[in-house]
């Protein structure tokens, strides 16, 4: 289709000719004659900034994008890094990489990623796309579209993203580029350096009918981490509840009012346990391959057919080891921070009868894989009417990728725990363990083991009418029609084995199977507590554990502990025991959505002059339809046990239940931007458009789920709501933009959002035909006998009434089991996570200063950006229970300064990101806030042509340099959730051009 013609200042005219622009938007594009323009041909990260910088001049709205600062080079190697140099754009990081990003403070799920104006399938329940899975080198740019307009497609509250790649037609001639680096991701204990591989050629025929591009890359990664956590999350009170059972303020993990508490938390405060802590060592194995082949033809001038097939594949295989103390909540010593909201310094439990000290091990694997394929047909019908019609079907799967699953874990325990203290002080916490670091292999029982397979199958199949007429008297009118049939289909299974108290006997594997690591010299990049501050005398600093070998103990434990009969309804592996997981996906829960989108839009573009003041202003209609068909199979259950010390499983009927459910919605969304350029080089933007972000498909699942592994305490579940409303925004934008150079300019620009219909997960209480056996009268009676320990009520269970009652067992491996009995234990109490609507309007708002300055011809230049977000939607944190806030908001910043001359090119970045709420839940624990605390970054990237070799660049790159680490956190920053070390990378490399 070609594009609308609109009055521009020369240099912003003549370069967005050469952009070709973008496929999502036609109108970013401008149409001159050759006697209006100025050709430039600029290359290397100066002209990468030039091109960025026409696409925001030339734009119908407000608009940010990078390119590719040569065919084949985009400045970063992942997508997602180089996204947060844009003012308002921050990035999720997965294992140290750009995975995700959030736009003007919005999550990755109020986002929507398009490719090439296409939308693109997840297998994620959520709509975000991950970035890590798409390789840079093919792609041209990068466009944040800001603003809507009616072409736009709708779902992004925050922004839309779409990344452009190679059309040859776009770029006459052969061009080829290849190139290859090693990668040293220091995150690793391996010590391995691995390939990254890429080309590209492209190519038109002589008389420029027909163009043929092809892409490929393959690159490894061999990363690591190291993570200290209260994982399972910090169970929060009232100061007022304690732990005395006699009294009405007894809480589960209450701290007693005594001298054992120092500085206790006053009645009218808030505080908080923890219920773990853990260290956690892992070593990944990503290998991506990605491919691209776009073909092209043109008869004529006026048209142009476009073939596309993309191909994405990424392998993910993921070892670790860990080892962990859980607290019970029986009586504590500790000591504490001052209120309101009080946090314990040093938190530390004594145990009567020593208890265990766990560790676990896992080896998984996945698959990501992802075929497009696309036919675009470009008509420029006559000199006033154009047509446009793009179809493309595209499927993502995610797979399990090892026989052991696509998750899993194998637990074991050394039973010589006689005390636990963590202090909190430092910026990880320090586990002290009473006779942790004695520990010996022939301590070491298996305890309970989970094997997961998961598929999930994402397709999307979209075609989209674009048309755009150009009146005779001056305007023009874009049409169009879209229709898209999305699913999402997700399948997991699980075998699982909850006898998590253990079973056999200590000595029962070889001790070659459990090499002894230790635990701080792992921690290099952060510092930790040291128990100065309370007496070090008293505590054992944990410094040990057995990085066991996952298939040697798997294999061992498979053939001393599988039974010869199972219990009815007990779901077994393909290997015949629970130590594998099972492919018996018929068997398994079972969630399809499906989605039916049609949309119709209108919009009326004008441009025009008020005195010498050129303008043009878009007045556009969107119209949606969406219709959910939800359905789930899900798992019956008919009965539970009692098979740890905190800890009971559902039984399961074997019988599968389904559901199916169906909501519907429709949206009419205005849209006006007008732009102004009141003097020459400034330009003000004024927009007003309404939003929509649908809800994620994870929240749409059809039936209702109960976790097979519950607590003593109750039991949880999740259930969907294909029925709940979109988010729904009314969003305002202003801008101001001076191009006061070639290449240079500075914005400032401000937006207000009024959002309502958020969701939120909200855990509804209820319950099923599944009685509690450790709500009864045998856990009353022993309760009064032996206090409030798990264990000890089990066995007293056992001693009084095993003999009599056919409830009351040891199983074949010698585990108390306690069956619950419909006729005299209590129902079973559930918390359903349930997804609902909340109909307060919340504001967001926010401002976004950016400069970009190229110093004359010296070769240096800077970019930097900062962003301000504000919301009325914040976590309260002296409110206990279930809140309404979103996520990811915070303020941002970036720096990017650089020098490219004489064939010589360096930049370095840095990144910045203020604390932001991430979830409204932890672990375990249930409702409670978690933060990811304030990050920054520093980047580099060097670059020398060889003089001597035509074509050829050398470079070397530097990620994350200064080897920060992240690090969450819950209601105080002393509540640390998890803080994870991932190191600097580094790479060298070689690019050649032809």
């Amino acid at each position: 289709m070609k594009a609308k013609t609109f009055y521009k200042t020369r240099l912003a005219t003549s370069i967005s000719v050469l952009l070709g622009a973008s496929m999502l938007a036609p109108a970013v594009a401008q149409e001159a004659s050759e006697n209006d323009v100025e050709v430039i041909n600029v290359t290397g990260i100066r002209g990468s900034m030039i091109k960025s910088l026409d696409v925001k001049r030339s734009s119908t709205g407000i608009v940010d994008a990078i390119n590719a600062e040569d065919i084949g080079k985009f400045p970063d190697s992942n997508l997602a890094e180089s996204l947060q140099r844009i003012s308002g754009v921050a990035i999720d990081r997965n294992n140290g990489e750009g995975s995700q990003v959030t736009v003007r403070g919005f999550g990755p799920t109020r986002n929507l990623v398009t490719l090439n104006g296409r939308q693109l399938p997840t297998t994620t329940g959520e709509r975000s796309f991950d970035f890590a899975n798409l390789a840079a080198e093919s792609v041209s740019g990068v466009e944040v579209y800001k603003t809507s307009q009616a072409h736009v497609p709708t779902g992004g509250i925050g922004a839309t993203i779409n990344i452009t790649t190679l059309r040859p037609l776009n770029n006459p001639g052969m061009h080829a580029t290849i190139s290859a680096q090693a990668l040293d991701d220091t995150s690793t204990q391996s010590g391995s350096v691995t390939p990254e591989l890429s080309g590209l050629y492209s190519n038109t025929s002589d008389d420029g009918k027909f163009g043929v591009a092809i892409s490929a890359s393959y690159s490894e990664r061999e990363s690591g981490s190291q993570k200290a956590s209260v994982g399972t999350g910090w169970r929060s009170f009232p100061g007022i509840a304690d732990n005395d059972w006699s009294g009405s303020n007894a809480a589960w993990g209450g701290v007693a009012k005594d001298d054992t508490q120092t500085n206790r938390p006053g009645d009218d405060d808030i505080y908080s346990v923890p219920q773990t802590t853990i260290y956690q060592f892992e070593e990944q194995q990503r290998t991506r391959t990605n491919a691209q082949l776009v073909l092209q033809y043109s008869p004529v001038e006026e048209f142009t057919a476009t073939v596309d097939y993309t191909y994405v594949n990424r392998d993910v295989d993921t070892q670790w080891n860990n080892v962990s103390a859980w607290y019970g909540f029986g009586a504590s010593e500790n000591v504490w921070s001052d209120g309101p909201i009080a946090s314990p310094l040093l938190y530390s439990e004594t145990y009567a009868t020593p208890t265990d000290l766990s560790m676990g091990a896992s080896d998984a694997g996945t698959r990501d894989r992802t075929d497009s394929i696309g036919v675009n047909l470009d008509w420029q019908v006559n000199d006033s009417l154009s047509l446009e019609l793009d179809y493309h079907n595209s499927e993502a799967k995610n797979t399990p990728n090892n026989p052991l699953g696509s998750s899993n874990q194998l637990a074991m325990a050394g039973f010589v725990r006689t005390s636990a203290a963590t202090d909190f002080t430092g910026d990880y916490p320090v586990l002290a363990v009473g006779g942790g670091n004695a520990i010996q292999p022939s301590d070491m029982i298996v305890t309970g083991s989970v094997f997961t397979n998961e598929r999930n199958t994402a397709e999307i199949e979209q075609t989209q009418l674009r048309g755009e007429y150009v009146f005779d008297n001056g305007g023009s009118i874009d049409f169009g029609v879209s229709l898209t049939d999305a699913s999402n289909h997700s399948q997991e299974v699980n075998v699982q084995r909850n006898n998590w108290g253990g079973e056999g006997t200590a000595g029962q594997f070889d001790d070659a199977l459990f090499p002894r690591e230790t635990i701080h010299d792992k921690f290099d990049d952060v510092d930790g507590g040291n128990f100065n501050d309370f007496g070090p005398e008293n505590y054992d600093i944990l410094n040990t554990y057995f990085a066991f070998d996952f298939e040697g103990i798997r294999s061992a434990a498979e053939a001393l502990f599988t039974p010869t009969s199972f219990a009815d309804g007990t779901l077994v592996g393909d290997c015949g025991s629970l130590f594998c997981p099972s492919s018996n996906y018929a068997a398994a829960t079972d969630q399809l959505t499906e989605e039916e989108m049609t949309a119709v839009y209108l919009q009326y573009n004008y441009q025009g002059e008020i005195g010498d003041m050129p303008y043009d202003v878009h007045v556009g209609l969107r119209y949606e339809e969406t219709d959910i068909t939800a359905t789930s199979a899900v798992p019956e259950y008919n009965g539970s046990r009692w098979e740890g010390t905190t800890e009971v499983t559902l039984l399961a009927s074997g019988i599968q239940e389904f559901q199916t459910r169906t909501g519907s919605y429709t949206h009419t969304l205005p849209s006006i931007n007008f732009n102004i350029e009141v003097v020459e080089d400034v330009m003000l933007r004024a927009a007003y458009s309404e939003t929509i972000g649908r809800p994620s498909y994870g929240d749409m699942i059809g039936g209702q789920t109960l976790n097979q592994g519950a607590r003593i305490t109750g039991g949880t579940g999740n259930t969907g709501d294909p029925g709940l409303k979109p988010l729904e925004s009314n969003n305002i934008d202003l801008s101001a933009e001076w191009y006061y150079a070639e290449g240079s300019y500075a914005s400032v620009g401000y937006f207000t959002k009024d959002v309502t219909n958020f969701i939120s997960t909200a855990p509804i209480s209820t319950t099923f035909d599944i009685v509690n056996p450790a709500d009864g009268p045998y856990q009353t009676e022993a309760l009064a006998a032996v206090g409030n320990d798990g264990l000890a009520q089990r066995e007293y269970i056992f001693a009084t009434y095993g003999a009599t009652d056919p409830n009351v067992f040891k199983d074949d491996s010698g585990n108390i089991i306690i069956v619950g009995n419909p006729d005299t234990d209590a129902a079973m109490n559930f918390d359903i996570f349930t997804p609902v609507n909340d109909s307060e309007e919340r504001t967001f708002d926010g401002w976004e200063f950016t400069l970009q300055h190229l110093i004359g011809d010296t070769g240096f230049g800077l970019f930097t950006n900062y962003t301000l977000v504000n919301t009325e939607n914040e976590y309260d944190n002296f409110i206990i229970g279930d809140q309404v806030a979103e996520q990811g908001i915070s303020d941002t910043a970036n720096f990017v300064a650089f020098y490219e001359a004489n064939g010589f090119s360096a930049r370095i970045a840095y990144n910045w990101r203020d604390k932001f709420y991430v979830s409204g839940f932890q672990g375990d624990v249930g409702p409670a806030p978690v933060y990811t605390e304030e990050y920054s970054q520093i980047d580099f990237n060097i670059g020398y042509d060889v003089p001597q070799i035509k074509g050829l660049n050398v470079f070397i790159q530097g990620i994350n340099i200064t080897n920060e680490y992240s690090r969450n956190s819950g209601r105080t920053q002393i509540d640390v959730l998890d803080v994870t070390q991932t190191g600097a990378r580094y790479s060298v490399g070689a690019r050649y051009t032809f």
